[in-house]
């Protein structure tokens, strides 16, 4: 029913106006919000199913997961995901988000290492499936310290790390994140008190990275946090720049090649090691070793460096020694989750078949 007044009409009844919907679908939201504790996850998928429901949501496409700039994890087939013409080096926070790694959204501190599945489903293979299953055997006294690219255990009597921790993946070593930014500086996260940039001053000995920023390019944080003096250890100059360089550039080149790797590394640490330092005793070690793994089921292969802190034109070939050699120096068990036969049979033999 209409009456009207003069030149107005009126329509008997309540009508609600754009704006005042718009007020309401506001409300309903913070109602939302609030009954879900403040979680927006649950907000998230509630819009996605609205859209779904009108027609507006993505693609079965989309919703299969189809991701063509995804390069495949350490461990899964090359055939599993689709590339294009941009290669496997497209998108970077999946493939190392979940990996203690590497989401610059994720500070790390409480994440563990994770990678991908073994592609083939081959259950011999399921050790890759657990959570930090790169990481060497540790004890709950260690002090392990995360970070968005790497772990390490850092030993507070030698004042660095005994072994760091990562996989490295063919995205990560392309970027433009640039070293020359950023500065040596003490690890936060060390509750112990990592070594001062200024330990190393005029000692005769680089601040060496062990896991090195090269490998962190496609982020500026992780770059950064390569320059933690945890993650650095006293190297002869001309070992750094030289031999050790060649290695960290070679392990990169087997990245891009097989697309995944994952690497521990660090100095053979012992009592009775010379010192450097003013306010921290800094041991300097005399050997540094670096171990590879790739593992794509059913294909997996292991080498391992042993390394003279010295300048060498030695040729990398002649620094291969077995996995095992390297653990009875440093007294640590590597890839403790790898089956017992299968961790024996790797780790005892020196083979380049694979690799070089």
């Amino acid at each position: 029913m209409q009456f009207s007044s003069k030149n107005k009409s009126f329509r008997r009844g309540f009508r609600l106006r754009g704006n005042t919907l718009v007020i309401l679908f506001f409300f309903f939201l913070v109602g939302l919000f609030l009954h879900y504790g403040g979680k927006t996850k649950p907000i998230v998928a509630f819009w996605n199913d609205l859209k779904n429901l009108v027609g507006i949501g993505p693609s079965s496409r989309d919703r299969d997961g189809h991701n063509p700039y995804k390069a495949p994890e350490p461990g899964q087939s090359p055939d599993d995901v689709a590339t294009d013409d941009k290669g496997a080096t497209g998108s970077a926070t999946d493939e190392r988000s979940d990996a203690g790694s590497a989401s610059d959204e994720n500070n790390g501190r409480e994440s563990t290492v994770e990678t991908g599945a073994a592609s083939s489903g081959n259950k011999r293979f399921d050790f890759e499936k657990k959570p930090d299953f790169l990481l060497p055997a540790y004890k709950s006294s260690d002090e392990i310290v995360r970070h968005d690219g790497y772990v390490l255990r850092y030993r507070d009597q030698y004042e660095q790390a005994d072994w760091v921790a990562y996989p490295l993946l063919a995205f990560g070593i392309t970027g433009d994140a640039e070293r020359d930014q950023e500065r040596f500086q003490p690890d936060p996260f060390v509750e112990s008190g990592s070594a001062l940039p200024t330990d190393y001053t005029r000692s005769g000995y680089d601040r060496g990275h062990l896991a090195p920023a090269g490998d962190f390019k496609f982020s500026q944080r992780l770059t950064k946090q390569s320059f933690y003096m945890s993650n650095i250890s006293p190297q002869a100059p001309q070992f750094n720049r030289g031999i050790w360089k060649e290695l960290e550039d070679q392990v990169r080149a087997w990245a891009r090649r097989d697309r995944g790797l994952y690497v521990v590394t660090g100095p053979v640490l012992k009592p009775g090691l010379e010192t450097i330092g003013k306010k921290n005793e800094v041991a300097v070690p005399e050997q540094y070793y670096k171990i590879i793994l790739y593992c794509n089921s059913p294909s997996i292969r292991i080498v391992g460096f042993l390394l003279n802190n010295e300048p060498s034109n030695e040729p990398l070939r002649s620094f291969v020694v077995p996995v095992d050699q390297i653990e009875r120096l440093t007294g640590i068990d590597f890839f403790p989750f790898i089956p017992d036969d299968l961790e024996q049979k790797l780790e005892s033999a020196r083979s380049i078949n694979g690799w070089f």
